[in-house]
């Protein structure tokens, strides 16, 4: 294993974290506190887990409408979060944006949007700046398949590959954009990180599923990204479990099949990894319990922070919504 037991157990936990909380975000949906549109990404946990475990502090990040596990990932507030998703004066964007907008610039999440690539330049732009500051920074662009398919993306990877700027995009490829499948939407054939390659981008690709994989593409790339090597791509292949907006599961309605998803969802990342840790006594069942209740305990503090949060004062709408 090329993890030591101290990391392989951090993974573990941010990754059954962050599913914990969007699985308690579906259960309490229905109860009409929530009223943003909510998209989550549960079966998709392990990108999002290592990614945020390699940045450093002051490396930045920007996301898409699925945010929740990035934003977890790079360190956000859990309580700023849901406070965010019911609306109240207590979450990261002041209430005003909701599940598609989460911000902490406290620890470099610089925004997600829900405009369909509307942060990739925001990203590109960040780095442009640190290639100007000479800092050791870098910019991560996470990216769904559906991205690949705006023209902010080319502009993006191209102004990136001409200037060498230091930039990691992230495209995460879960195979559907809403309801339409990869094989409508791009040329059979056509593999998306080579797309990224013969743009200038160094690129690579790897299965989002396993945590080892992930660990070992993106450590020495994001080394070389941060070395002044210029800009990286790099495609995982996930799979969402539930409806690409809300809480339910959506396998009825006939874009995708059953047999389809039983097939994505045996290759878990979070009950494959503890099995591998627990095969190799990195885990016993002990600090499973242990690391599952004090998750637990922080999520039902996170939603009782923010049911007893106050909502914005009317007097106060127009604040925070443009910068100075």
């Amino acid at each position: 294993m090329i993890l030591d037991q101290s990391t392989a157990q951090i993974l573990l936990h941010n990754m059954k974290r962050i599913r914990a909380v969007e699985e308690e975000i579906a259960e309490r949906y229905s109860e009409w506190e929530m009223r943003c549109p909510t998209h989550l990404s549960i079966g998709q946990e392990a990108v999002a887990a290592v990614v945020g475990h390699l940045l450093n502090h002051d490396d930045l990040a920007v996301s898409t409408h699925r945010a929740h596990a990035h934003y977890l990932g790079k360190g956000g507030d859990l309580k700023a979060m849901i406070a965010e998703i019911y609306g109240k004066e207590t979450g990261c964007s002041k209430g005003r944006g909701g599940s598609m907008h989460l911000i902490d610039k406290s620890v470099g999440f610089m925004g997600s949007t829900a405009i369909v690539g509307g942060t990739i330049p925001i990203g590109t732009g960040l780095a442009l700046g640190m290639k100007y500051r000479k800092t050791e920074q870098i910019s991560c662009i996470f990216v769904g398949d559906g991205a690949i398919e705006e023209g902010a993306f080319y502009e993006s990877a191209n102004f990136a590959a001409l200037h060498q700027l230091p930039i990691l995009f992230i495209c995460e490829n879960n195979l559907y954009s809403v309801y339409s499948s990869l094989s409508k939407r791009q040329p059979t054939g056509r593999k998306i990180h080579e797309l990224a390659k013969e743009i200038g981008l160094s690129s690579d690709y790897a299965d989002g599923n396993d945590i080892m994989q992930i660990y070992e593409i993106l450590e020495p790339t994001i080394n070389a990204v941060r070395a002044g090597k210029g800009p990286s791509f790099i495609e995982f292949s996930t799979y969402r479990w539930r409806e690409h907006c809300g809480p339910n599961f959506d396998n009825d309605i006939g874009y995708r099949s059953e047999e389809e998803f039983a097939e994505w969802k045996m290759k878990d990342p979070i009950s494959s990894f503890q099995h591998q840790l627990k095969v190799s006594s990195f885990i016993d069942d002990n600090i499973l319990i242990d690391m599952d209740e004090k998750i637990e305990n922080e999520i039902k503090e996170a939603f009782n922070f923010a049911q007893e949060s106050n909502f914005p004062n009317r007097e106060t709408l127009a604040e925070y919504i443009y910068s100075d």
